[in-house]
């Protein structure tokens, strides 16, 4: 009898080491803290992929060494929970909801993070969130848009970019000033986007605010991510005659949108891009001079340093590490990841419900921001509460703030320039 009693507490001992290795939010051990970082690594974004890892990156350095010079949070302290670094491990969604959805999973179950991190685009941040909502950790969310990512009623899920409700109300305010103030005389428009959750959600609030506002949408084009050709979509384009042209697309099909532009002789009065693949790095590498005067919702620009010097500060640091400026990804990956660092250390525990207490805590003001909010507080949502959008047009090469014209670091070139007239 004593031999079976030994025998079955052996085996439940076991069980309860089973169960807690498969437990999430184990990834306090030792002398680091992990949390998750699911990204496009790969694939036809590989290149934004690359600038939000930097921008985590930069976070991390901000976070694991003591910068008393720099009024970010974290920026003073050594470390998280009494010195322990905090590590992120990557993982590569490839674009795909379903990739993204396994990847976090895994980094939950087998890398036992305390926490998740991305993902960029909407329809994978839908998957790999609903990922952490099932094992109860927490998910922040940087810079995926969709507006109904935030109306799920989730409890785990945080997001600090502003969303496409406010990105597209600011596309119609922009033209309304623009007609107000520059006699710009818009009048219709045209939407031309993705057909995944990121395109079609900015498209359905766009619709909404160009009739609030009194714009006319004439034409409406969507076409599959990654396509190889646009021509029949900007010959649609085209025969519509739109004064201004929406965009919201990633970066492989932003150059290939402009390639046939230029080559159809294609040129609106206004080009306005919903961020995206019209400012990431790969954008204006491969399109130069064809990239300019386009204009962008962003979050972020190194004008901004004028009336926040800590642009600069950081700014500084990511050129001396990188070799090349932030853009607004990198931006507001590095924004997030404070934040979700701000929350561990808050927590004083790497318990995914004390991280989570943390986060609904989170009060950061812009002053300690590198991009243009009030700051960071969530709603009960998850929502940041306090987020905002500018304007910029690509102007000899660099992503100048023209709107709000009271923050404008240039006046806007307007028209769009035809493309035999530069």
């Amino acid at each position: 009898m004593k031999k079976y009693l030994l025998v079955f507490i052996l085996v439940l001992a076991f069980g309860f080491i089973l169960a807690a290795c498969a437990a999430p939010g184990g990834g306090g051990g030792g002398d680091v803290v992990k949390v998750g970082a699911v990204y496009p690594l790969s694939g036809a974004t590989a290149s934004t992929g690359e600038d939000l890892k930097q921008g985590v990156e930069l976070a991390l350095e901000i976070v694991n060494n003591k910068h008393d010079d720099l009024n970010l949070p974290m920026a003073k302290e050594e470390g998280v929970l009494k010195g322990k670094k905090l590590e992120v491990v990557f993982a590569d969604h490839e674009g795909k909801p379903d990739k993204g959805k396994a990847e976090a999973e895994r980094l939950i179950t087998q890398e036992k993070v305390v926490a998740l991190f991305g993902s960029y685009h909407s329809s994978v941040t839908k998957t790999a969130s609903q990922a952490a909502e099932q094992a109860g950790i927490p998910f922040v969310n940087a810079e995926s848009t969709n507006a109904k990512l935030s109306d799920r009623g989730f409890k785990w899920f945080f997001r600090t970019t502003p969303h496409d409700g406010t990105f597209a109300e600011n596309a119609f305010q922009f033209m309304k000033d623009l007609n107000d103030e520059k006699g710009a005389g818009l009048k219709t428009v045209a939407l031309v986007y993705e057909n995944t959750d990121f395109g079609k959600g900015f498209a359905n609030l766009a619709k909404g605010f160009a009739a609030q506002y009194g714009f006319d949408v004439v034409e409406e084009i969507t076409y599959p991510a990654k396509t190889q050709s646009v021509s029949a979509e900007v010959q649609k384009l085209k025969a519509a005659n739109p004064d201004a042209v929406i965009f919201v697309s990633y970066v492989s099909d932003a150059i290939l949108y402009m390639n046939t532009m230029k080559d159809m002789g294609v040129a609106p009065k206004l080009v306005w891009a919903n961020d995206a693949g019209f400012i990431a790095s790969g954008f204006l590498e491969n399109l130069g001079k064809d990239g300019e005067f386009i204009t962008s919702r962003e979050v972020w620009a190194a004008d901004l340093a004028q009336a926040r010097p800590l642009v600069a500060q950081v700014n500084k640091l990511y050129h001396d590490k990188y070799g090349e400026d932030m853009n607004g990804n990198s931006a507001r990956a590095f924004t997030g990841m404070l934040v979700l660092a701000d929350a561990i250390h808050r927590a004083g525990s790497t318990d995914p419900a004390k991280i989570q207490a943390a986060l609904k805590a989170t009060d950061i003001p812009g002053d300690q921001l590198i991009v243009p909010w009030k700051g960071i507080k969530f709603g009960d949502n998850g929502q940041n509460t306090l987020g905002s959008g500018i304007v910029v047009q690509v102007l000899d090469g660099k992503y100048t703030t023209v709107w709000p014209f009271d923050l404008k670091a240039a006046d806007i070139v307007f028209p769009f320039p035809a493309w035999d007239a530069r």
